[in-house]
């Protein structure tokens, strides 16, 4: 353990802050980030003042805003039980920290610099009962120093893809060191478990267990808000396709297949949704739509039915959960970048969803193709014929829309199960 503390905090740690500082001069995200991660030790002194001593607080960690989607059941399930303790909650990425608003939350900082003396010295202020990180943002000296300071260490909804590095001979006995300290291991699933064994063997573990994932949860509570009104079958709302979080590698493979099922199908419409919808990405999906001859629509704050357009561009991001409830089908974006977005929304609402090739460390979309519910495609004519398909067989669609549904549905309940076991653990 000595050894790899040693090359971390002497070699990967100090290189890592100078790649960050020389990015915080070009980019925008990195240096909120940086401003944000300098202030953090003060915002968690000012919180601890304002609250007071032996009181009872809990630290939640989450990467970004997708995390988050996690941490929020949890975070409420443990408010519930223990409603007189409070909540910091850390986030890596501005995304989370700038449009994360939660009211669990007491207090809101960038994760501090996973420098030992500066992690030692935010838990001498904060002094959580418990440590709670989500999904696989992990930080060495956050774990290594609250295992010397006793402090309990939780990683929920831990996944290990297939044929992860952390698997690989050298890069393994590091993340033992990491994982080994840890004090318990919520997995997702067996799969998850097993991988992990095999990164802590021969190791003493703490405490794993398979527990499933929250965010499940996290998305059947949101889902709740939309249902009451929208009780009817998928086929008796607008004929809608939503293009959700479109990377702008997506949009080279699919836009033309979406604009020949659109030439091809005439009531069929589309709700487009950038994954960064600024200014300029909205309005050049505008020109664009326009070129090919179809209306267009600004979603703004307006109810898509409102708009009588073949396209509705969406500007704002937090709308697509409540989006989802007034198309037929979807099909979700960054399968071909860097990984296929939340694809529990589209299938919660009924939505049969299509996505690209790469959703293979993504259990939650696996299951959905396994079940009949989530469709890959490799090219934009896959999605044209996969979708002309099921708007020409209603049977098809409705069994894909229940499947679909029956994955969040079997899944539901690890939320509770991962705060049972963090109060007891």
């Amino acid at each position: 353990m000595i050894f790899w503390r040693i090359i971390y905090n002497l070699i990967f740690l100090p290189l890592l802050f100078v790649v960050f500082c020389f990015g915080s001069l070009f980019n925008g995200k990195i240096r909120a980030g940086m401003i944000g991660r300098f202030r953090s030790y003060q915002d968690l002194k000012s919180f601890r003042v304002r609250i007071g001593i032996e009181k009872t607080i809990y630290w939640f960690h989450a990467s970004s805003h997708g995390e988050f989607e996690q941490v929020k059941p949890v975070l409420a399930g443990l408010k519930e039980v223990e409603p007189f303790s409070f909540s910091v909650v850390s986030f890596f990425s501005p995304s989370g920290y700038n449009h994360v608003n939660d009211e669990h939350i007491d207090c809101k900082i960038y994760l501090p610099f996973d420098f030992p003396w500066l992690i030692r010295k935010c838990l001498n202020v904060v002094q959580p009962k418990k440590i709670i990180l989500a999904a696989y943002d992990v930080w060495p000296n956050m774990i290594w120093v609250s295992k010397s300071m006793d402090i309990h260490s939780a990683l929920f909804a831990a996944q290990f893809s297939e044929g992860t590095s952390k698997l690989s001979p050298v890069i393994r006995n590091f993340y033992r060191n990491v994982y080994g300290s840890l004090s318990a291991i919520y997995t997702i699933s067996e799969q998850d478990n097993k991988s992990l064994q095999r990164i802590l063997y021969p190791m003493k573990h703490p405490i794993v267990r398979v527990l499933g994932n929250p965010r499940y949860d996290q998305v059947k509570q949101k889902a709740d808000k939309f249902t009451s009104e929208r009780t009817e079958s998928v086929l008796l709302r607008p004929k809608r396709l939503l293009a959700g979080s479109i990377h702008l590698e997506d949009e080279h493979v699919i836009l033309d297949s979406i604009v020949n099922l659109m030439q091809d199908i005439s009531d069929l419409s589309l709700i487009w949704v950038p994954h960064e919808p600024s200014d300029r990405i909205v309005s050049e999906a505008e020109f664009l739509f326009r070129s090919k001859n179809f209306t267009t629509g600004i979603l703004g704050l307006k109810n898509p039915n409102e708009i009588e357009a073949r396209v509705i561009i969406v500007d704002t991001i937090g709308k697509l959960s409540q989006l989802y409830w007034d198309v037929q089908v979807a099909y979700i974006g960054g399968g071909f970048s860097s990984g296929v977005h939340n694809v529990m929304e589209p299938a919660i609402a009924r939505l049969p969803v299509f996505f690209g090739p790469h959703y293979k460390n993504f259990i939650e979309a696996k299951e959905l193709i396994a079940d009949g519910g989530g469709f890959s495609i490799e090219n934009g004519m896959d999605l044209y014929q996969g979708i002309k398909n099921l708007f020409e067989d209603s049977v098809a669609f409705i069994k894909a829309s229940y499947a679909a549904t029956e994955v969040i549905h079997r899944n539901l309940g690890s939320a509770t199960r991962v705060v049972r076991n963090l109060i007891h653990d």
